[in-house]
Parts: C-alpha cells; structure tokens; sequence
C-alpha cells in the first residue's frame, strides 16, 4: 500500500520547498495530498507564485481526516511569514503534536523547525537544523541538538536548511518511507548533484 502523506500550504511558503517534496515523493510512488491552512485552497507563496492545494485543513477535519490514522507523515515548507502563519494555526499545531505521538513522521525545512516545532515541543531531546539564524530562536536548553547538516534524520524527525537543499531534504524523505536506496534513484533521474542520506 503506498505510504501517505500531507504537505501544509499557509500563505507566504517558501515555493522551491514546498513543491520539489512534493513532485519527488510523487515520482517515487508516494500519495501525497496539498492542504492550505485556509479556507482559500489558492495559496501565495513569499515570491508571488499562487498554488492551488488539493484541499484545505478545515475540509480534512469536517471529513475527519485531520489524523495520525490517516496519514503517514506530513512535510511542513518555510519561508516567510509562511512559518509564522504555520505557527499562528491551532489545527496546524494539534496535527504536528498528534502525528509526532504516533510516531509518524514529521518533516520540517527551512524557518519550520524553529518557527513551528520548536514552540511545539518537537525538537526537545532531538537532534535538528534549520535555516541559518534561525537556531538562535530556540532556547540555550533546545540548542544541544542543533546540527549544521544539510538534511539531519532523527527517528522519525527529518528537518533541512532551506530551498537549496529541499532536493536532498525530499530525497531523504523518499528513502526514510521507501528504504534504503530509493532516494538515490530520484536523484538520480532529477540529476540532483548531492547524493541523499542513508
């Protein structure tokens, strides 16, 4: 059964990382659904490019599919003030903290991880990165897990810097649900210059 997986449109993503997982996990056989954090499924992103996303998080929740039962991980892009409004969205936040407690996977890039999991709770104890700049938002205490890294994998915790890796980023996702191997075939066929984790 092909494994699931959600990716949050809020105005203001960062383009380049929201839609290369999104193409990538498609290539390699992964369903995967768009869904703005609004009503509005035409989504703008920080540079002006307009998406439309397959649904919205009120229409999964009226069809309640707004669970961890339903899906196997969720991709979370930056960008600004797309982080933020990620942040700022209630439903957005129960989600992330449900699907982390059922062990599902949470993908984070760019300002996400600090903007959106950090105040979350998600990066306690885990190893993580970021954007550049943006470790510095976390807590002295969250800091200990910070890498450097391009892409950091840690359980089911995958995070990235920002839109120059969103290539490895959505390599390594494709790996981490497919197995060992899978990403470098997507790499592969895109030509992407730096090998994926695993």
């Amino acid at each position: 059964m092909p494994k699931n997986v959600l990716v949050l449109f809020a105005e203001g993503f960062e383009e380049v990382e929201a839609i290369t997982p999104v193409d990538y996990l498609r290539r390699a056989g992964i369903d995967v659904t768009t869904a703005a954090i609004g009503k509005d499924l035409v989504v703008r992103g920080s540079h002006g490019i307009r998406i439309t996303a397959d649904t919205c998080l009120a229409s999964l929740l009226e069809g309640g599919t707004l669970t961890p039962a339903s899906w196997d991980g969720v991709i979370v892009p930056g960008g600004l003030p797309g982080a933020d409004n990620l942040a700022a969205s209630k439903e957005t936040g129960i989600f992330l903290k449900e699907m982390s407690a059922s062990d599902k996977w949470v993908c984070a890039i760019c300002a996400s991880p600090a903007r959106v999991l950090s105040p979350l709770g998600l990066l306690a104890g885990k190893q993580f990165t970021c954007f550049p700049g943006e470790e510095e938002r976390i807590s002295p205490s969250g800091m200990a897990g910070w890498k450097q890294d391009r892409v950091v994998i840690d359980g089911r915790l995958i995070t990235s810097r920002g839109a120059g890796t969103a290539g490895e980023f959505a390599c390594a996702i494709v790996e981490s649900f497919l197995g060992k191997g899978e990403g470098k075939k997507i790499a592969d066929k895109v030509l992407l210059p730096c090998a994926p984790l695993h």
